[in-house]
């Protein structure tokens, strides 16, 4: 797992104020922790983990509703529908409509499961939380950033893309995905 070694490769693509324009300086905020400042108008740069959510889906037969994902990050694996929340939506808005646009299908929240703090490729870290839905409506097909949507027994998914998406399985089923 790549991780973040020091402050310095945690802002080494924080160059230009998105206020001001001015260029960033690394130093101390006033609460005594390193990050990207801008001297001229006093923006703080805080490099947050990014907010996702994760859906959990079983059919009668319990199997688990998967997507191959489409695109980056980790194109070509099969992952549990999910995507990064809007900030015009809730968490539960968010996974009910992240859940449509991958699999064609209408989803209703039934619960929280939990929430994972982890790696991403892409933003260093994200925070997921995932939710257990019900299907209310709509048509299995792949759509959006998914190339294939379709329900696989436990015993017989494939290996996961995301670490946080083994965590709501095991803690909705109790079986260790791959």
């Amino acid at each position: 797992m790549n991780e973040v070694k020091n402050v310095i490769d945690l802002y080494r693509n924080a160059t230009y104020c998105q206020n001001c324009g001015e260029k960033l300086k690394l130093a101390q905020d006033r609460e005594g922790k390193t990050r990207a400042l801008c001297p001229a108008c006093g923006f703080i740069l805080y490099k947050n983990p990014i907010p996702a959510v994760a859906i959990f889906v079983q059919n009668e037969a319990g199997e688990i509703l998967l997507i191959k994902r489409g695109c980056e990050p980790r194109i070509g694996m099969w992952a549990l529908p999910s995507g990064y929340i809007e900030i015009n939506m809730s968490p539960e808005e968010n996974a009910i409509a992240e859940m449509q646009e991958e699999t064609g299908l209408i989803g209703e929240v039934e619960h929280c499961i939990d929430w994972f703090y982890g790696y991403s490729p892409i933003y260093l870290r994200v925070l997921s939380i995932g939710f257990r839905m019900k299907v209310v409506g709509g048509k299995l097909q792949a759509g959006d950033d998914a190339e294939e949507a379709r329900f696989f027994a436990l015993d017989e998914l494939p290996p996961l893309a995301f670490d946080a998406h083994r965590h709501f399985i095991k803690l909705e089923t109790g079986f260790d995905a791959p």
